[in-house]
Protein backbone atom coordinates (compact mmCIF):
# COMPACT_ATOMS: atom_id res chain seq x y z
CA UNK A 1 0.00 0.00 0.00
CA UNK A 2 0.66 3.05 -0.53
CA UNK A 3 -0.11 6.51 1.11
CA UNK A 4 -0.05 10.07 0.33
CA UNK A 5 -1.05 13.42 0.95
CA UNK A 6 -1.05 16.95 -1.17
CA UNK A 7 -1.40 19.07 1.66
CA UNK A 8 2.05 18.17 3.17
CA UNK A 9 5.20 16.44 1.76
CA UNK A 10 6.52 13.39 3.54
CA UNK A 11 9.04 14.31 6.29
CA UNK A 12 8.11 18.12 5.76
CA UNK A 13 6.36 20.42 7.86
CA UNK A 14 2.83 20.56 7.99
CA UNK A 15 1.11 23.75 7.62
CA UNK A 16 -0.60 25.96 9.98
CA UNK A 17 -4.24 25.42 8.12
CA UNK A 18 -3.90 21.88 9.03
CA UNK A 19 -3.00 22.42 12.98
CA UNK A 20 -4.96 23.30 16.10
CA UNK A 21 -2.79 25.71 17.42
CA UNK A 22 -0.64 28.15 15.74
CA UNK A 23 1.83 30.81 16.14
CA UNK A 24 0.40 33.82 17.74
CA UNK A 25 3.16 36.02 18.69
CA UNK A 26 1.42 38.20 22.00
CA UNK A 27 -0.18 34.79 23.52
CA UNK A 28 2.24 31.93 22.10
CA UNK A 29 -0.18 29.80 20.69
CA UNK A 30 -3.68 31.46 18.97
CA UNK A 31 -5.95 28.81 17.10
CA UNK A 32 -5.79 27.46 14.00
CA UNK A 33 -8.03 26.20 10.91
CA UNK A 34 -7.92 22.52 12.68
CA UNK A 35 -8.26 21.06 8.84
CA UNK A 36 -7.61 17.42 8.15
CA UNK A 37 -5.46 17.12 5.71
CA UNK A 38 -5.82 15.39 2.58
CA UNK A 39 -5.11 12.09 2.27
CA UNK A 40 -5.25 9.22 -0.54
CA UNK A 41 -4.12 5.25 -0.36
CA UNK A 42 -3.77 2.78 -3.26
CA UNK A 43 -2.66 -0.85 -3.44
CA UNK A 44 -4.91 -2.25 -1.21
CA UNK A 45 -4.75 -6.04 -0.76
CA UNK A 46 -7.45 -8.37 -2.05
CA UNK A 47 -9.84 -9.15 0.58
CA UNK A 48 -9.95 -5.54 2.33
CA UNK A 49 -13.17 -4.81 3.77
CA UNK A 50 -12.73 -1.88 5.29
CA UNK A 51 -10.07 1.02 6.49
CA UNK A 52 -9.13 2.45 9.28
CA UNK A 53 -6.78 5.75 9.80
CA UNK A 54 -5.14 6.72 12.65
CA UNK A 55 -2.76 9.53 13.48
CA UNK A 56 -0.64 10.02 15.96
CA UNK A 57 2.30 12.55 17.46
CA UNK A 58 5.23 10.03 19.25
CA UNK A 59 6.67 12.93 20.73
CA UNK A 60 4.61 14.28 23.53
CA UNK A 61 6.02 14.73 26.64
CA UNK A 62 6.02 12.55 29.59
CA UNK A 63 5.35 14.78 31.82
CA UNK A 64 3.44 17.96 31.75
CA UNK A 65 5.55 20.00 34.84
CA UNK A 66 7.14 22.58 32.81
CA UNK A 67 5.13 22.35 29.27
CA UNK A 68 4.14 26.01 28.35
CA UNK A 69 5.65 27.45 31.43
CA UNK A 70 7.31 30.89 30.75
CA UNK A 71 11.22 31.05 31.23
CA UNK A 72 10.88 26.94 31.55
CA UNK A 73 11.75 24.91 28.57
CA UNK A 74 10.55 20.83 27.95
CA UNK A 75 14.25 19.33 27.71
CA UNK A 76 14.31 17.10 24.78
CA UNK A 77 15.84 13.95 27.36
CA UNK A 78 12.30 13.85 28.68
CA UNK A 79 10.73 10.59 28.01
CA UNK A 80 8.26 10.32 25.37
CA UNK A 81 4.64 9.09 24.72
CA UNK A 82 1.31 8.84 21.93
CA UNK A 83 -0.89 11.75 21.66
CA UNK A 84 -3.42 10.43 19.11
CA UNK A 85 -4.80 13.07 16.91
CA UNK A 86 -7.30 11.05 14.76
CA UNK A 87 -8.98 7.77 15.06
CA UNK A 88 -11.37 7.05 12.10
CA UNK A 89 -12.34 3.33 11.25
CA UNK A 90 -15.35 1.39 9.40
CA UNK A 91 -14.18 3.41 6.22
CA UNK A 92 -15.50 1.30 3.10
CA UNK A 93 -13.46 -0.22 1.01
CA UNK A 94 -14.44 1.12 -1.99
CA UNK A 95 -13.14 4.34 -0.76
CA UNK A 96 -9.14 5.62 -1.53
CA UNK A 97 -9.44 9.45 0.07
CA UNK A 98 -10.69 11.53 2.51
CA UNK A 99 -10.58 15.02 1.38
CA UNK A 100 -9.08 18.25 2.66
CA UNK A 101 -11.33 19.30 5.57
CA UNK A 102 -13.73 16.96 4.64
CA UNK A 103 -13.65 15.76 9.08
CA UNK A 104 -12.85 18.55 10.05
CA UNK A 105 -12.79 22.65 9.68
CA UNK A 106 -12.57 23.94 12.97
CA UNK A 107 -11.67 24.17 16.15
CA UNK A 108 -14.46 23.18 18.12
CA UNK A 109 -15.12 23.79 21.76
CA UNK A 110 -15.65 21.01 23.87
CA UNK A 111 -15.38 18.77 20.55
CA UNK A 112 -17.03 17.80 17.77
CA UNK A 113 -19.64 15.48 17.96
CA UNK A 114 -19.82 11.24 17.19
CA UNK A 115 -19.03 8.69 16.90
CA UNK A 116 -20.78 9.09 13.37
CA UNK A 117 -18.36 10.37 10.84
CA UNK A 118 -18.98 10.39 7.06
CA UNK A 119 -18.60 7.38 4.77
CA UNK A 120 -20.82 5.47 7.35
CA UNK A 121 -17.71 5.72 9.03
CA UNK A 122 -16.66 6.18 13.14
CA UNK A 123 -14.55 8.04 14.97
CA UNK A 124 -12.76 7.91 18.05
CA UNK A 125 -11.59 10.43 21.15
CA UNK A 126 -8.77 12.07 20.62
CA UNK A 127 -6.01 12.79 23.25
CA UNK A 128 -7.57 16.59 23.33
CA UNK A 129 -10.35 14.90 25.05
CA UNK A 130 -7.72 14.04 28.79
CA UNK A 131 -5.78 17.07 28.06
CA UNK A 132 -8.99 19.76 28.50
CA UNK A 133 -10.57 17.32 31.22
CA UNK A 134 -9.40 20.50 33.51
CA UNK A 135 -10.51 23.28 31.75
CA UNK A 136 -14.33 23.98 32.17
CA UNK A 137 -14.14 26.13 28.98
CA UNK A 138 -13.06 23.29 27.15
CA UNK A 139 -13.84 20.20 28.53
CA UNK A 140 -15.53 17.57 26.65
CA UNK A 141 -15.50 14.68 24.04
CA UNK A 142 -13.11 15.61 20.98
CA UNK A 143 -14.20 12.90 18.14
CA UNK A 144 -12.71 13.05 15.01
CA UNK A 145 -9.66 15.25 13.65
CA UNK A 146 -8.25 18.23 15.99
CA UNK A 147 -4.77 18.60 14.87
CA UNK A 148 -0.92 19.69 15.83
CA UNK A 149 -0.51 21.74 18.90
CA UNK A 150 2.80 20.82 20.20
CA UNK A 151 3.87 22.62 23.82
CA UNK A 152 5.63 26.07 22.51
CA UNK A 153 8.09 25.61 24.75
CA UNK A 154 9.15 22.18 23.61
CA UNK A 155 12.52 21.43 22.96
CA UNK A 156 12.13 19.30 20.07
CA UNK A 157 9.68 19.30 16.72
CA UNK A 158 7.17 16.86 17.15
CA UNK A 159 6.30 14.43 14.42
CA UNK A 160 2.84 13.47 12.90
CA UNK A 161 1.89 10.43 11.95
CA UNK A 162 -0.78 9.34 9.76
CA UNK A 163 -1.12 5.77 9.12
CA UNK A 164 -3.79 4.19 7.31
CA UNK A 165 -4.88 0.24 7.45
CA UNK A 166 -6.70 -2.29 5.42
CA UNK A 167 -8.79 -4.46 7.21
CA UNK A 168 -10.11 -7.73 6.40
CA UNK A 169 -13.34 -7.17 8.23
CA UNK A 170 -15.99 -4.26 7.05
CA UNK A 171 -16.40 -3.31 10.88
CA UNK A 172 -14.50 -3.35 14.02
CA UNK A 173 -16.04 -5.72 16.84
CA UNK A 174 -16.04 -2.79 19.58
CA UNK A 175 -18.55 -0.11 20.88
CA UNK A 176 -18.93 2.86 22.98
CA UNK A 177 -16.17 6.06 23.48
CA UNK A 178 -13.00 4.69 21.86
CA UNK A 179 -9.69 5.98 22.01
CA UNK A 180 -6.96 4.87 19.40
CA UNK A 181 -5.14 2.70 21.78
CA UNK A 182 -8.13 0.69 22.03
CA UNK A 183 -8.48 0.45 18.14
CA UNK A 184 -5.23 -0.45 17.44
CA UNK A 185 -6.24 -3.40 20.09
CA UNK A 186 -9.33 -4.39 17.97
CA UNK A 187 -7.41 -4.18 14.78
CA UNK A 188 -4.80 -6.56 15.46
CA UNK A 189 -5.22 -9.74 13.61
CA UNK A 190 -7.55 -7.95 11.45
CA UNK A 191 -4.45 -5.78 9.91
CA UNK A 192 -4.05 -6.88 5.63
CA UNK A 193 -1.69 -4.04 4.91
CA UNK A 194 -0.75 -0.60 5.80
CA UNK A 195 0.72 2.51 5.50
CA UNK A 196 2.09 5.64 6.83
CA UNK A 197 3.57 9.20 6.34
CA UNK A 198 4.20 11.92 8.90
CA UNK A 199 4.85 15.67 8.99
CA UNK A 200 6.39 18.02 11.57
CA UNK A 201 5.29 20.71 13.19
CA UNK A 202 6.65 22.88 16.64
CA UNK A 203 5.03 26.29 18.13
CA UNK A 204 8.10 26.64 19.43
CA UNK A 205 9.65 30.05 17.90
CA UNK A 206 13.57 29.28 18.36
CA UNK A 207 13.24 25.64 16.61
CA UNK A 208 11.31 27.75 13.76
CA UNK A 209 13.77 30.47 13.27
CA UNK A 210 16.34 27.71 12.82
CA UNK A 211 14.72 25.88 10.36
CA UNK A 212 14.50 28.89 7.84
Amino acid sequence: MELTSSSFNDGQQIPGDFAFGIVDPAHHVGLGQNRNPQLAWRDAPAGTQSFALICHDPDVPSQGDDVNQEDRTVPASLPRVDFFHWVLFDLPATLSEVGDGEFSSDVTARGKPGPHAPHDARQGINDYTAWFDGDNDMRGDYYGYDGPCPPWNDEIVHHYVFTVFALDVARLDVDGKLGGQQVRAAMQGHVLAQASLSGTYTLNPSLIAAAE
